[in-house]
């Protein structure tokens, strides 16, 4: 048997692994509209918000407690802005409401794909009177 040969019971060292600092390891690409649906997402987090289902070429879209509001991104470098247009049900205070949709869609967005959220426009297209469940009763909405 060879001097290099190994026996069985040697065991092989884990290769050395050279960490790279992470500026120098490549960059990330991130899609507006991927910042788009994860804002959409955390919107319709917010109790009390809704988007609206698609008509046929726009006509006939109704309120859809499911469907996610729309949102639009302006993407840079760094940070974001968004212009949210949504659904709040009714009777809530539309103040505090966007408000709280305001702050859940910043802090989501922020914690999950890193990009800084500097400005967050919302635009309430309608408001929806009815309440299919508890969870949107005008008492738990105050």
């Amino acid at each position: 048997m060879s001097t290099t040969a190994r026996s069985r019971g040697d065991v092989a060292s884990p290769p050395v692994r050279r960490t790279v600092e992470p500026a120098h390891r490549g960059r990330l690409v991130m899609s507006r509209h991927v910042v788009e649906k994860v804002a959409s997402e955390a919107a319709l987090e917010v109790v009390a918000t809704s988007g609206r289902s698609r008509g046929l070429l726009g006509f006939g879209a109704k309120p859809d407690p499911n469907a996610r509001p729309k949102v639009d991104a302006d993407l840079s470098t760094h940070s974001t802005d968004l212009a949210i247009a949504i659904g709040i049900s009714y009777p809530v205070s539309i103040r505090t409401a966007t408000q709280q949709i305001r702050d859940h869609v910043t802090q989501r967005v922020e914690e999950l794909t890193g990009v800084d959220v500097r400005r967050v426009d919302i635009d309430v297209t309608f408001l929806n009177a009815e309440f299919g469940d508890d969870t949107h009763s005008p008492e738990t909405l105050r």
